[in-house]
């Protein structure tokens, strides 16, 4: 039996991407939202599209006028170039995921021979009181579509990367 793939279409405002509606099933693991996080990094290098970095809050919730397989998305709540993202963020409850974009104009890249690379992390919180690693994923790409890096984490400490540090600040606001 194959397993339904996950689909990603992005959806733009005034040219700039404002979402990606997620279709097909939900991500299920650590390794699966890292590799959603490589296809929206993706995205993310597309000139233009992607002006400065971007928190993105994942909802579970579908557009009225998506397709029938749609099961979600992912929603622009704001940058960290200004404060807007802090508003946002407080109507986005506790999502299953935040996801932080950075154009290839925000992102030095890993290696030196690599240029137009846009980079990204995704923070699945959990409840560590409970017993619930918090999980990460980071990923790195040349416009071309080439992965230069690729990372993911088990149990990490937010505060001990600044992408998830960002994240984290947002799912405690």
């Amino acid at each position: 039996m194959t397993a339904i793939p996950i689909g990603l279409t992005p959806f733009q405002e005034d040219g700039r991407l404002n979402g990606i509606l997620i279709s097909g099933r939900w991500p299920e693991s650590t390794l699966e939202w890292t590799q959603t996080l490589v296809a929206s990094v993706r995205i993310a290098c597309r000139p233009g599209f992607l002006p400065t970095t971007t928190i993105f809050g994942v909802v579970e919730e579908r557009p009225g006028d998506a397709e029938a397989d749609a099961v979600g998305m992912m929603v622009a709540i704001g940058n960290v170039v200004d404060d807007t993202f802090v508003e946002a963020g407080r109507f986005l409850g506790t999502p299953p995921a935040l996801v932080m974009l950075h154009p290839p104009s925000r992102t030095r890249p890993s290696l030196p021979e690599c240029a137009d690379v846009a980079s990204g992390c995704v923070l699945l919180p959990g409840l560590p009181e409970l017993g619930l690693e918090h999980r990460a994923g980071w990923a790195e790409a040349e416009a071309d579509g080439t992965v230069v890096t690729l990372r993911n984490q088990v149990g990490i400490d937010p505060s001990s990367d600044p992408d998830t540090a960002v994240l984290a600040m947002i799912l405690a606001a």
